[in-house]
């Protein structure tokens, strides 16, 4: 271990496993609860076509993927919250925009689009240090909105029609949980690219609502299940030499089933 740690890009990957893991088990658990694992996966791909238009425009990829998110998250809670629109209508369609997007841009950018690949698929062993930067700040800003609102937030993840009773800002809330989707979306595409996110953001916590009630609760497993599964994978891919990305999805995934195995056998068993 010691010997992992004395290489720098080693200790990035770790520190990133850490910070992932945070926001994985707050937000996760959030999704989870409010049903929102397909809203993450629209958001997840529309920032794509963020990451194909900054490469085509030469600046960085994060600030091309933190807009199309943010827009498309306001965009994807407000229609969904103010029209009869169904959900995953228009979902699918803004997913497939911003796949579209990001295909036709990286098709219009000259020279090897490597780079463009990983956020596709993740490369948490290519994390830089303003990457780490990035995910403290998101970190900050989930904490700081889940600490600030987390009784108006369980209220409404549990009971919809109960916080409307007590006159909450149910939609308003919800519009600002799909925008802190957005963000720990931009921050988990750099450890296991776009196409896993979901994985990675409602895995963790789904196995936490399989044994507990208590939000704060699975918050807290998801958090651990999180980091064990990053750094699981990331040692995995590290000493076989394999996609460390596809490696934190594959014991995560593993994990899942597992967990419902276990479940429905403790449901089975007599009291």
């Amino acid at each position: 271990m010691a010997e992992l740690l004395s290489y720098s890009f080693m200790r990035n990957a770790l520190i990133a496993g850490v910070l992932v893991s945070l926001t994985c088990g707050i937000i996760g658990t959030l999704v989870v609860l409010k049903r929102m694992v397909f809203i993450s996966g629209g958001v997840a791909h529309t920032a794509y076509g963020g990451v194909g238009l900054a490469f085509y425009l030469g600046v960085n990829p994060i600030l091309g993927a933190v807009a199309f998110s943010l827009v498309a998250s306001f965009l994807m809670g407000y229609v969904q919250r103010q029209t009869r629109q169904r959900q995953d209508t228009l979902i699918g369609v803004m997913w497939a925009i911003g796949m579209a997007i990001g295909i036709i841009f990286a098709d219009m950018t000259p020279g090897y689009k490597a780079d463009l690949m990983s956020y596709l698929f993740g490369s948490i062993l290519a994390v830089t240090h303003t990457d780490l930067w990035m995910m403290l700040g998101v970190n900050l800003l989930v904490l700081g909105f889940v600490i600030l609102f987390y009784k108006e937030l369980q209220a409404v993840a549990f009971d919809e029609s109960f916080a409307r009773v007590r006159n909450l800002p149910v939609d308003l809330l919800y519009i600002a949980l799909v925008a802190m989707i957005g963000l720990a979306v931009v921050m988990l595409m750099r450890v296991v690219g776009l196409i896993m996110i979901i994985a990675l953001l409602t895995v963790p916590a789904a196995i936490g609502s399989l044994f507990l009630n208590h939000m704060k609760h699975i918050m807290w497993l998801a958090m651990v299940l999180s980091l064990v599964f990053t750094t699981g994978g990331l040692l995995l891919s590290y000493f076989f030499n394999l996609t460390s990305g596809a490696t934190i999805i594959l014991i995560a995934g593993i994990s899942y089933l597992s967990a419902l195995l276990i479940h429905k056998s403790c449901r089975r068993c007599p009291a």
